[in-house]
């Protein structure tokens, strides 16, 4: 009888291990596609609430007064939004304060004895990236519509962007592996380690240089019977694309299902509107790394550059940090209409600078 009672609290315990990592309902269920393709998401209501006050908005600073000086006409250096109002300028500093760098102040970016002083490197990136913010609201609708993005859309108080999960939301070139073929696993290529930037599935760790930086087709397979020139796909370029599509999926907080229905993954006809958005929003992305981020390399510090010594570089945990829609969907710019510029002006004076 003893014997018995070890062996079922033994089993016990053995199933309450095995079944720890499982989700326990009550779950909730959203149908994102097509009826009878199992397009749907789920979701857990208890983080929901985890994530609902991370894409809390904060309240929007009271209107300036657009009357009176031009910021520009009264400051020194202000080379962006110099056409604002002097009240205008300062209520939008105020609000950069507040999204990105509340605990420094405007220190952050500021040398106090003489604000117009471009030495701290900060104040050289926060320019670049509010041009950046102008560029994407401008020139990119087609992924971010009317909704738009603010600096509080990536940073979200934070210097550098975090994701849901408090670790860095962007990325690096990751250094190139060396060969190693005396070990018993050989040698990796960068993949087979577990890694956060994909998941924690055993591909390739960085699937964003080719595709984010570089325009590498993004597929699984060829387009032919016997792939030649651009046509060619390979099992590494295959393992690329799983490795930013399993990005992608934790990311937005969704399944593959959310952009494609798994009976044919590759046919557009048979996906739902949302993979439209994330093809335009991938090459906003890469749009984005190539004009603005990697360009800013040689201004920051050396401790904030990569193992190959390129700048921090967007993906799509940086803006949405496990919500389908940053803020789920929830809009800024209609109180900051300054961050969106007219439709070239963002770009001629991104080209410019």
């Amino acid at each position: 009888m003893m014997s018995q009672n070890k062996t079922a609290t033994t089993l016990g315990l053995l199933a309450t291990l095995l079944l720890a990592g499982c989700e326990r309902p009550p779950v909730e269920m959203v149908q994102t596609g097509f009826r009878g393709t199992g397009m749907a998401q789920v979701y857990n209501p208890r983080t929901l609430s985890t994530m609902a006050e991370l894409n809390r908005v904060p309240e929007p600073l009271a209107p300036a007064e657009s009357s009176g000086p031009r910021a520009k006409d009264i400051y020194q250096n202000v080379q962006v939004l110099g056409d604002l109002s002097v009240q205008e300028f300062t209520r939008h500093m105020l609000a950069i304060t507040q999204w990105v760098a509340p605990k420094d102040g405007c220190t952050y970016c500021h040398n106090p004895a003489n604000l117009a002083d471009d030495s701290k490197y900060t104040k050289v990136v926060a320019r670049r990236m509010i041009q950046m913010t102008q560029h994407i609201n401008s020139e990119w609708e087609t992924h971010v519509a009317d909704t738009g993005v603010t600096c509080y859309t990536c940073h979200r108080g934070n210097p550098q962007p975090q994701d849901q999960n408090g670790k860095q939301a962007y990325w690096y070139s990751a250094a190139t592996p060396k060969r190693d073929t005396a070990g018993m696993l050989g040698w990796r290529n960068g993949q087979n380690e577990a890694a956060y930037s994909v998941a924690m599935a055993s591909l390739p760790k960085d699937p964003f240089a080719p595709f984010l930086l570089r325009d590498e087709n993004i597929r699984v397979q060829s387009g032919a019977a016997l792939p030649q020139g651009d046509n060619a796909q390979t099992t590494k370029s295959a393992e690329w694309t799983y490795g930013l599509m399993n990005h992608m999926s934790k990311s937005l907080g969704v399944s593959c299902t959310y952009c494609h229905n798994s009976r044919a993954f590759a046919s557009w006809e048979e996906s739902s509107p949302q993979r439209v958005k994330a093809w335009h929003g991938i090459r906003m992305v890469r749009d984005l790394n190539n004009q603005f981020l990697e360009p800013l390399g040689p201004v920051y510090d050396a401790d904030d550059l990569g193992p190959t010594g390129d700048a921090p570089k967007a993906f799509c945990a940086t803006c949405h940090k496990g919500a389908y829609k940053p803020l789920y969907g929830q809009s800024q710019l209609k109180d900051y209409p300054e961050l969106k510029a007219p439709l070239g002006s963002a770009k001629t004076a991104a080209a410019g600078d």
